[in-house]
């Protein structure tokens, strides 16, 4: 090989493998040229590939300097393509059947109930939860439930030993103090 080959990558390197038995209907000259072919083509892949990659950093380079990022690039690429889609055949022709229905009598006729029925159940809830909050006050008030909350509030000084307002942990009249040892 000669130095232009020995830069070349390792995968270039079949060629230089000559086959122990050529294919059939191949002679020893035509298989020598293909050989031949063969590396031309590989050295001006490689020698592309060079220049492409050398293009891309300098392109790279230049978007730099335009300041031009990636983000950038996408939110134009999405721009251009939400214009393309608002520009087709297909958006234009559902924009328009979307505003025939819009205006049409039985758009408007469905939108009017729905907003009605929309009214009466707000209105129906709003009535449910007047309802609902003048019984829990009532309960509230009762008889029963204060004599529960007694029962809480008691519990409460057994338990924890004492409410928020700083009261000692042990009631004066209380028969069983809680001992400071509590499992609790």
């Amino acid at each position: 090989m000669d130095s232009a080959n020995q830069d070349l990558p390792e995968e270039r390197g079949a060629v230089a493998l000559s086959p122990v038995t050529l294919p059939p209907g191949l002679t020893e000259e035509e298989a020598e040229e293909l050989r031949l072919e063969l590396t031309k083509v590989e050295e001006e892949i490689y020698t592309l590939r060079q220049v492409l990659s050398a293009k891309e950093r300098h392109a790279a380079e230049l978007k730099r300097k335009l300041g031009l990022s990636p983000l950038s690039e996408l939110k134009q690429n999405i721009t251009k393509g939400w214009q393309d889609v608002q520009t087709s055949n297909a958006y234009l022709s559902a924009s328009s059947t979307l505003d025939d229905i819009a205006n049409s009598e039985v758009y408007k006729k469905t939108q009017e109930t729905l907003s009605q029925a929309g009214q009466k159940t707000s209105a129906a809830f709003s009535t449910v939860g007047t309802a609902i909050s003048r019984k829990l006050g009532d309960m509230r008030n009762s008889p029963t439930f204060k004599t529960f909350e007694d029962k809480v509030e008691n519990l409460k000084y057994k338990v924890v030993g004492g409410n928020a307002n700083g009261e000692s942990a042990h009631r004066p009249n209380d028969s069983n103090p809680v001992q400071d040892n509590a499992p609790f």
